[in-house]
C-alpha cells in the first residue's frame, strides 16, 4: 500500500508517518505506532474495550505464523472497509487506536516488575 495514500487517508485524524518493518509497515503519530499495514490491509491497535466494535464490523485480528508455533495474533484489527470512504469516522477510530497505543506505551510494565522481583528473591 502506498505510503502517500495512507498519509492522505489519515489526514483528517492527524499527520502520520509510515515506516517499513519486516514485510509490513507501521503507521505512526508522534512517534507512537497505532496502525499496521500488511498485505494491502490496514490494521488499528485495539484493546479489550474496542474489540467488540471491530467484531461488529466483521473485522479480524492481524495474525502471522511464527515457525512451528502456529498463528500468533497481535493487538491490531483490520480497518473496516466502510471507513475508507468516511474520513470523519476513520479519524474517530484512529483517535481511539492512538489513545490505546499511547496508554500501552506509557503503562508500567508488569512483566518487568515480576522479573526484577524474581531476581531479588534468587539473590536472598
Amino acid at each position: 500500500m502506498d505510503p502517500e495514500f495512507i498519509r492522505e487517508l489519515f489526514a483528517p485524524f492527524r499527520p502520520v508517518t509510515v515506516r517499513r518493518m519486516f514485510r509490513s509497515a507501521g503507521i505512526f503519530c508522534d512517534g507512537i505506532m497505532f496502525g499496521l499495514v500488511n498485505d494491502g490491509s490496514i490494521y488499528l491497535k485495539v484493546d479489550d474495550t474496542s474489540i467488540p466494535d471491530f467484531e461488529r464490523e466483521g473485522s479480524r485480528a492481524f495474525t502471522y505464523t511464527r515457525g512451528q508455533r502456529g498463528p500468533v495474533a497481535l493487538p491490531y484489527w483490520r480497518l473496516p472497509e466502510r471507513l475508507y470512504d468516511d474520513p470523519d469516522e476513520l479519524a474517530a477510530w484512529a483517535t481511539r487506536s492512538f489513545a490505546i497505543a499511547e496508554r500501552k506505551k506509557f503503562a508500567p510494565r508488569a512483566l518487568a516488575k515480576r522479573k526484577s522481583a524474581a531476581r531479588r528473591k534468587k539473590k536472598k
